[in-house]
């Protein structure tokens, strides 16, 4: 599993993002994206008042935004490299011509994400306030990784008094893994999470999940321009937060538990051709959408562990998963590792039968 913060760590990064975040309701007709050298700004005007200062404008939000005007995002791309005048004359046509009210959420001088209006807004002080009380009430609980990026924030906690054998010397532990967007680009996610300790590898469960959806009653404000406030988890949704809570505690049930340890029993038993390691290694990779790059690092996993069993090809994943430098995509990869071990017969068959 990658390693990302610590505990303390993040609490103090969750409290300090909290004191610089502001969001706007905007009319598109009061912004304007505007170039200053290579870079872009987004300005937001009142009456001919500029409201805020001028706001840099992350990658998360500039993709965002052409989605909104259905810029297609390889065009948009080119323009922002080579032509920042001519992107902010296309932004700027379509914010007039098609206007529409949008949530700007901004961090520290940054928009960094240009939501519809309705947009709900769970934020990530609101979940760890409803979820680490339960969490520390699990004997033991170790807060294995954690990490906050700037499209999610990630709470992986391991429960070793739930632990079991899928070999001898082989042992894994029930976890969970609850991670959140503030910028739309994923639900509230609780998930069970398998850990396992001989190289340290996360596995996350992703068919037994509770999710909740940024998605909320429409605001339309007459006000060109807003300072949004809503509050992070508000009486509507207490419902939830104790839905989150009895989730967190589900997640790491024996039963649970028990069953996932099965299904890894049941793939050591499952050969791979070994006529072909390479050739199956790159057709399950395409089949699971990993890159070459990443395809490489799991054969070489693949062939030190000398595991050649569906388990191993699905191990070789999780740890190459520890090698990626993005925490979001290393966390997809303990996602695929699950995805792979548990794979319908008929396409296992498929990628095994590549050297046949």
């Amino acid at each position: 599993m990658k390693t990302g913060l610590t505990l303390t760590e993040m609490a103090t990064e969750i409290e300090r993002q909290s004191k610089l975040k502001e969001d706007y309701l905007v009319d598109t007709r009061c912004m304007k994206l505007e170039p200053c050298g290579s870079d872009l700004y987004l300005h937001m005007y009142d009456n001919g008042t500029e409201y805020v200062e001028p706001l840099s404008v992350n990658q998360i939000a500039h993709r965002q935004i052409g989605t909104h005007l259905k810029i297609p995002a390889v065009y948009y791309d080119r323009m922002q490299a080579q032509n920042p005048d001519l992107l902010a004359q296309n932004v700027n046509t379509w914010f007039e011509q098609e206007p529409s009210k949008r949530l700007v959420r901004t961090l520290g001088g940054t928009a960094r994400a240009f939501l519809s209006n309705r947009y709900r807004c769970i934020d990530n002080l609101g979940i760890a306030e409803a979820v680490l009380p339960i969490l520390m009430e699990m004997e033991g609980a170790r807060f294995e990784s954690c990490e906050i990026t700037e499209s999610r924030m990630y709470l992986k906690v391991v429960n070793p008094r739930l632990e079991a054998e899928v070999t001898p010397g082989d042992i894994v532990q029930a976890g969970v893994i609850i991670s959140n967007s503030e910028v739309g680009l994923g639900s509230v996610s609780i998930q069970p999470l398998v850990y396992r300790l001989v190289c340290k590898n996360g596995m996350v469960v992703n068919d037994a999940q509770t999710r909740r959806n940024h998605v909320g009653r429409v605001n339309n404000t007459e006000e060109n321009i807003l300072l949004y406030s809503d509050e992070t988890l508000a009486a509507d949704d207490r419902a939830f937060v104790m839905k989150i809570q009895d989730t967190v505690r589900a997640a790491v049930e024996e039963a649970r538990f028990s069953r996932i340890v099965g299904v890894m029993q049941e793939a050591k038993g499952v050969r791979m051709n070994t006529a072909d390691i390479p050739g199956i290694v790159k057709v399950a990779s395409r089949e699971f959408r990993i890159t070459d790059d990443e395809s490489t690092g799991i054969l070489q996993h693949l062939i030190e562990d000398n595991d050649l069993t569906l388990y191993g090809l699905s191990n070789a994943v999780t740890r190459h998963s520890q090698d990626v430098e993005s925490y979001d995509r290393a966390t997809e990869l303990e996602s695929i590792g699950y995805n792979i071990l548990t794979m319908q017969p008929a396409l296992w068959n498929r990628i095994n039968q590549i050297a046949a």
